[in-house]
């Protein structure tokens, strides 16, 4: 379930990654931004789950602080 999850975000980030730029249309930049912390989020849960809490702990953090930057983008669109 986590790994199909992991999967998914994973492509959405990449293809609108890719879309900005290609297109240098930087407008879904936010949405890319959350795709990437649930990304980041789905990953530290399953290092969690494999014991390696460190690790873990630090990709939570990093999934906290794409969601601020994401929550911020959302605001000034």
């Amino acid at each position: 379930m986590l790994m199909t999850l992991r999967v998914i975000f994973s492509i959405l980030t990449l293809a609108l990654a890719g879309y900005g730029l290609i297109t240098q249309n930087f407008r879904y930049q936010a949405y890319m931004m959350l795709f990437l912390g649930l990304t980041m989020l789905v990953t530290g849960i399953q290092e969690m789950q494999k014991g390696r809490k460190i690790m873990g702990w630090l990709l939570i953090v990093v999934f906290a602080f794409a969601l601020y930057v994401s929550i911020q983008s959302f605001m000034l669109i």
